[in-house]
C-alpha cells in the first residue's frame, strides 16, 4: 500500500513569535506561489536536554534506532499483507489511518513521559519495539511450523503408495492375506516402488544388500568328526567369506498398486551376530549388527520407499483425515490470531517510530540552534514528485545563501535548518 512522503523541518525562532516562523515555513513551500506540499504543525514537547556530549552521542544513536524501528514496522506491515492476501485492508494507528495520525500527531505523555532523561526515553521506546519484533518472530515460526505440518499431511493424504498413510489404504482382509513376520530374528517390511522401477525391483530384490550379511562359518571339511560339537574357532572363522542379502528367499509379495506406484512386502533378517572369539585366554564378546537400518539405507539409495515402523492398526483408519482437518483448523486459527496481532502491534510500532522522529527533531534542533530551546517544527506532506522543489524552496528561504538553489539527493545532505525525511 502506497503512502505519501513527508518531510519534517525545524527552524530557529531567533526571538520572533512561533507563529511568525510558522508563516515563513508555510510561505516558503506550502502556499499558492510554492505549491510543493501541504503543511501541518508538529508538536514537539519540552524534553530534558542533559549535556551537550550526551546529545551528540544520542544524535548518532537515534539515526540507527530510527532505521531499526522502521524495519520492524515494515515487517509487521508485510506480515499482515501476506496473511490477509486479497482481503488486506489498510492498517491503522490508534484506530485512524497512519496519514491522519501523522498529520494530527500529539505526544503521548502517559506512555512516554517527557521529563525522563532522553537516553532512558529512547531506550523505553526502542525496547518496546524490540519486544514486538521478538514476538513476531515467535508467532511467525509457530505459524510456519503449522503450515509445514499441514502441507505434509496433505501430501501424504493425496500421495501415492510411497507416501500415503497405509492405514488408510489397507483393510483387514488384505492384511490377513499377507504373511507378516515380526520376531526377534526376522521382520516384514512394506516397500513402496514407483511403477517405472517395478520390473527392476522384482528382478533384483533378492540380491539387494548383497554385501550386508556374512554367511561364512567354520570349515568342517578338515575335521568332519567335530561337526556340531562346541569348539573355539575364534578369529579362524571368516564370517564374511561368503556374503549375501538379508532378504528371505521367496518372501516378496505384491500388496496393491495405484496409477503411480506399487506396494510390496518383503521379509528380511533383523540382525547379524558377529561371534565372539578368544585372544589368548581372554574372550572378546560378540556384537549384533542391525541389518534393518543398513538394508533400509540401501533401498532408499535406489529410490525405493521403506515404510519404516509401520504396523497395521485398523483403529487408526480415518484418523489421518481427522488429523488433517484438525491441522487445517489450527492453521486457520493461527492465521486469524496473527492477523489480529499484526493489526494491533503495527499501530504500537508506528507510534514508537513517530515519537523517535520527534525526538530526533528536538535533539537536532537543540544541537543546531543551542539553548534556550526556541524553534518551530512543521510537517510537510510532499506533493507527488515535488520533493526536490520543496527542499530547494526551503534552502532558498532559510539557507545562508538564499539566492542559491541546490539539487537535493537525500536527507543526509547539509542544510541550514533541520530536515528529516519520513516515508511511512
Amino acid at each position: 500500500m502506497s503512502h505519501p512522503s513527508y518531510l519534517i523541518a525545524a527552524i530557529s525562532n531567533s526571538g520572533q513569535a512561533p507563529e511568525t516562523s510558522y508563516r515563513q515555513l508555510q510561505n516558503a513551500a506550502a502556499c499558492p506561489s510554492a505549491p510543493y506540499g501541504e503543511m501541518f504543525k508538529l508538536e514537539v514537547p519540552s524534553l530534558m536536554v542533559g549535556t551537550l556530549d550526551s546529545l551528540m552521542n544520542l544524535s548518532d544513536d537515534l539515526g540507527k534506532t530510527d532505521s531499526v524501528i522502521e524495519s520492524i514496522v515494515r515487517k509487521v506491515e508485510k506480515s499482515s499483507i501476506e496473511l490477509a492476501g486479497k482481503k488486506a485492508t489498510e492498517l491503522t494507528v490508534g484506530g485512524v489511518p497512519s496519514t491522519r495520525y501523522i498529520q494530527q500527531f500529539a505526544w503521548d505523555y502517559a506512555k512516554f513521559p517527557n521529563r525522563r532523561p532522553l537516553k532512558e526515553l529512547v531506550s523505553l521506546i526502542s525496547g518496546g519495539v524490540a519486544a514486538i519484533d521478538e514476538e513476531l518472530k515467535q508467532l511467525s515460526n509457530s505459524y510456519g511450523d503449522k503450515q509445514a505440518a499441514l502441507q505434509d499431511a496433505k501430501r501424504k493424504k493425496g500421495g501415492n503408495l510411497m507416501s500415503v498413510d497405509l492405514n488408510d489404504v489397507l483393510d483387514e482382509k488384505t492384511v490377513r492375506g499377507l504373511k507378516i513376520i515380526d520376531t526377534e530374528y526376522m521382520k516384514t517390511l512394506f516397500v513402496g516402488v514407483a511403477k517405472s522401477q517395478k520390473e527392476a525391483f522384482e528382478k533384483d530384490i533378492y540380491n539387494t544388500g548383497g554385501e550386508l550379511v556374512g554367511y561364512g562359518g567354520p570349515d568342517w571339511s578338515n575335521n568332519p568328526s567335530g561337526l556340531g560339537q562346541s569348539q573355539n574357532f575364534g578369529s579362524q572363522v571368516d564370517r564374511h567369506g561368503k556374503k549375501g542379502s538379508p532378504v528371505v528367499p521367496g518372501s516378496l509379495e505384491k500388496v496393491m498398486e495405484d496409477n503411480d506406484s506399487v506396494l510390496y512386502t518383503v521379509t528380511v533378517l533383523r540382525s547379524m551376530y558377529e561371534a565372539g572369539y578368544y585372544e589368548g585366554e581372554e574372550f572378546v564378546p560378540g556384537t549384533k549388527l542391525d541389518l534393518l537400518e543398513a538394508f533400509g539405507k540401501v533401498l532408499r539409495e535406489k529410490r525405493y520407499m521403506v515404510r519404516e515402523n509401520f504396523t497395521y492398526d485398523p483403529s487408526q483408519q480415518g484418523k489421518a483425515a481427522m488429523a488433517l482437518e484438525q491441522l487445517q483448523v489450527e492453521v486457520d486459527n493461527t492465521r486469524s490470531g496473527l492477523t489480529r496481532w499484526c493489526k494491533t502491534h503495527y499501530g504500537e510500532a508506528f507510534v514508537a517510530w513517530m515519537h523517535i522522529k520527534v525526538i530526533r527533531v528536538f535533539v537536532e534542533s537543540v544541537l543546531r540552534y543551542g539553548l534556550p530551546v526556541d524553534f518551530t517544527a512543521v510537517l510537510y506532506k510532499v506533493t507527488n514528485g515535488k520533493e526536490v522543489q520543496l527542499v530547494g524552496a526551503l534552502d532558498k528561504t532559510f539557507g545562508e545563501n538564499k539566492s542559491k538553489e541546490e539539487d537535493i539527493e537525500d536527507e543526509e545532505e547539509y542544510h541550514d535548518f533541520v530536515l528529516i525525511k519520513f516515508d511511512p
